[in-house]
């Protein structure tokens, strides 16, 4: 059974709740973007009942491009946040003590989609290139990438134009840009629905240029943590969730469809929804909930790396943990 509401209306739910000193079994997740497969877990363990099965009355919030969720966690709207590690890291160096206590998404889907025709074979041919990139923080991974490479980002014939990227494909279909920044289970799909042929393409990902940075991990307050039934509602939660995961690896079809029972706007189709599915399983694919050392450090050396402006300037303490889902696992 599901209730349906606006996002404004849940949103002041959840910042009363708060007010009220959080309400012993409920958790509100704020999602980092609107709907969709991308966060099929969530939506499974609610459909399903698991959440309901650890005691806990759980509210999703969705996101969209106006709504930031580490701004979302920092006003008390939400006891939870999905977010790229980027941004929060970028977030907790800047003030805003964000801890990641559960990883979900093993791999990363980002990746850069260029026209065959351009002669882009590898990155050095990036040179002299229009490169579309999304920022708000998930440009860092690129500009890592190119300063490893020794390409500037300002142009020239030496080096990229960057062209700033909004959460659509069109600089690609309309020749705007070489290459366009895309994720695997969506805006590469956008570009072969809009009759782009494989062939026509030729993709490069992150995973594989050794620039990966995680992405979609749950993220809290570090001072609702020092809170003991705080700790145990976020076990109870993410021993849940990872069971949606799971069944939503297993049953992708199936998961597209409660997604979809989920959206209010009703902008989804089925045939996109299936994809997702099938592309995000293969992200949250090994991984049980707990966050590997070695991917943190990974990110965390990928950001450093990023050239004069990194997003990150120094080793991060504290940013993570396991006391969460050392519970959740046992």
């Amino acid at each position: 059974m599901k209730t349906i509401t606006t996002a404004a209306a849940l949103t002041l739910a959840a910042t009363t709740a708060f007010a009220d000193g959080h309400a012993d079994n409920s958790v509100t997740l704020q999602l980092q973007w609107v709907t969709q497969a991308q966060f099929a877990g969530y939506y499974v363990a609610l459909e399903n009942g698991y959440y309901e099965d650890e005691g806990l009355d759980v509210t999703i919030l969705p996101g969209g491009p106006d709504i930031a969720p580490p701004q979302v966690l920092a006003g008390g709207g939400a006891d939870a946040m999905l977010n790229w590690m980027p941004s929060a890291l970028s977030a907790r160096e800047k003030g805003l003590p964000v801890v990641n206590i559960a990883q979900p998404f093993k791999s990363s889907g980002l990746m850069l989609t260029c026209w065959k025709d351009t002669g882009i074979t590898g990155p050095q041919d990036f040179k002299g290139k229009t490169i579309g990139v999304w920022f708000f923080g998930n440009e860092f991974p690129f500009l890592s990438w190119m300063s490893q490479e020794g390409i500037p980002t300002d142009g020239g014939e030496d080096g990229v134009t960057v062209l700033k990227q909004g959460f659509n494909v069109d600089p690609l279909l309309q020749r705007q840009a070489d290459c366009i920044s895309t994720m695997t289970y969506n805006e590469y799909g956008q570009v072969l629905d809009a009759g782009v042929s494989e062939d026509e393409l030729v993709t490069f990902k992150y995973e594989d240029m050794g620039v990966a940075t995680l992405e979609d991990g749950i993220y809290v307050l570090e001072e609702n943590l020092e809170d003991p039934a705080f700790v145990d509602k976020m076990v109870k939660f993410v021993r849940a969730s990872m069971q949606g995961w799971k069944w939503a690896e297993e049953n992708p079809e199936e998961a597209a469809g409660i997604v979809l029972d989920y959206d209010e706007t009703g902008a989804q189709t089925e045939a996109h929804q299936v994809r997702m599915m099938g592309e995000i399983a293969k992200l949250t694919a090994g991984s049980d909930g707990s966050l590997d050392p070695a991917d943190f450090q990974r990110t965390v050396d990928t950001l450093l790396a990023g050239g004069s402006d990194p997003v990150i300037t120094k080793q991060p303490e504290g940013a993570w943990t396991s006391v969460v889902t050392d519970q959740a696992l046992n």
